[in-house]
């Protein structure tokens, strides 16, 4: 072929090249927005799905057409991985400031995003707060651990409630298999519930999840909190699954998920072991479904407290289904302060199984967890109504097995004792229960009788 005739055919060929790659290019301008983005913020557009060595396979992968490549590239996700962000992972040297360059980074990306902790690297953090709205949808995947950090001096003495927030991220899915580590030895020895001689004061929460909607975690293991492990606060729309929550029983204040102020939420498939309630449940609550779970040691299951300082409280819609309990303080409780107000009505506890508990089933509207004697207050309370204990079954280490301690002024009413039998561990002696100011009915068989003694 001549010489200018191989120039022409090279020249339409570099043309139609070209072309080409202009149209993946604006096909894919979400993709090269965020890896540009990836770039001024210090990243690789390697570890970006669509971008480096992934975004030059979109011209020819397996004979897929052009534009099937370059749809795929923009529906893939953004990955911004710590290490890339100048954190060290060695579990020593603080790597606060790169989980938080790493998420601000993930999200402002247009194209959908993960935060990647990565396997088998520790990342030690002080205080971080994850905020958002964020530009697309976010994951943030633990897969080798966050430790906090064991000087309690990097806690803000006006904020020390608070490890890692995150506050106002709509569909966040948070997952990955990996731990977070409270490292709370240091705080629970300092805990005035440990050393009476100690001043009170507040220890932080490891992850608390603020105005999240359409949240998900699942697959999490949590360990040694410095006080409560998890805590969703002001949201709509979760899911909590699969999660693994554990620190010595005799820590304190440790819950396991804590929840408030929020709505429609699931719990299932999940293991507690800690030294406070496996699941708290506070004011603000409406439509929590709990099931499949596994707790203690621990304080059990609690409805509260509610109504303290005479505030007001209503939760209501909650019902809590297939739960084994192993020495645990309580097994389903509600608890309120005496002068509070507001309501905890339309709850259900079933398919319970006790292992040695020492209080199954109470409700206590006389609740008092001060150093100081509770003055009593007759003048309100929080009504509890329409509760039903339905097929519990197991052993207790206290006689009294039933404890209905309700107020005088404000009496329980609607309670249901439905298919009960709890015995004494090992078959010492017989169970018996005790009312004040309830208002219950029975069906099937229930053991012990309810009411068999007054206070």
């Amino acid at each position: 072929m001549a010489s200018g005739a191989r120039k022409l055919v090279r020249s339409s060929f570099m043309a139609s090249v070209r072309a080409l790659l202009a149209l993946t290019f604006l096909l894919s301008g979400g993709a090269a927005t965020a890896a540009a983005a990836m770039v001024r913020n210090g990243g690789s557009p390697s570890i970006y799905g669509g971008g480096g060595e992934e975004g030059a396979a979109v011209i020819g992968r397996g004979g897929r057409s052009l534009l099937q490549a370059a749809a795929a590239a923009t529906t893939q996700s953004a990955v911004f991985s710590l290490d890339s962000y100048g954190a060290h992972g060695d579990g020593e040297r603080d790597d606060t400031a790169a989980l938080a360059r790493a998420w601000s980074a993930a999200c402002a990306s247009a194209a959908p995003a993960v935060v990647l902790v990565p396997a088998s690297r520790s990342y030690l953090l002080r205080q971080v707060t994850l905020s958002g709205p964020c530009e697309s949808t976010i994951k943030l995947m633990v897969k080798g651990t966050l430790v906090a950090s064991p000087d309690m001096s990097n806690w803000n003495e006006s904020n020390r409630r608070y490890w890692i927030v995150v506050r106002g991220v709509d569909g966040l899915a948070v997952g990955g298999g990996g731990t977070i580590d409270g490292n709370g030895e240091g705080w629970w020895e300092n805990s005035c519930k440990i050393n009476r001689a100690l001043p009170c004061k507040g220890a932080p929460t490891a992850l608390s999840f603020h105005t999240c909607d359409n949240l998900s975690v699942n697959g999490l293991k949590m360990v040694n909190s410095q006080q409560i492990h998890m805590s969703v606060e002001d949201c709509t729309g979760v899911e909590l699954a699969h999660l693994s929550i554990s620190a010595p029983g005799t820590s304190p204040n440790t819950d396991g998920i804590h929840i408030t102020r929020s709505k429609n939420v699931q719990v299932s498939d999940c293991t507690i072991k800690t030294g406070d309630d496996c699941v708290s449940i506070e004011d603000g609550t409406h439509g929590l479904h709990v099931t499949r779970l596994v707790c203690g040691p621990g304080h059990g299951i609690s409805i509260g407290s509610l109504g303290d300082d005479n505030s007001r409280a209503e939760v209501s819609d909650i019902f809590i289904d297939t739960v084994h309990l192993y020495g645990t303080t309580n097994g389903a409780r509600i608890k309120t302060w005496q002068g509070g107000s507001g309501y905890a009505k339309d709850i259900v506890f079933q398919n319970m199984v006790m292992n040695s508990v020492k209080n199954p089933i109470i409700i206590d509207q006389n609740y008092c967890d001060s150093a100081k004697k509770c003055e009593t207050q007759e003048g309100s309370a929080v009504e509890i109504s329409n509760v039903v204990f339905k097929n519990i079954a197991g052993t207790t280490i206290s006689k009294s097995a039933i404890t209905l301690n309700c107020s005088k002024n404000y009496p329980c009413y609607d309670i249901s004792l439905q298919d009960i039998n709890l015995e004494m561990v090992d078959d010492n002696g017989a169970t018996g229960s005790t009312c004040q100011n309830a208002k219950w009915r029975k069906s099937g068989t229930v053991v012990p009788q309810p009411c068999t003694s007054t206070n």
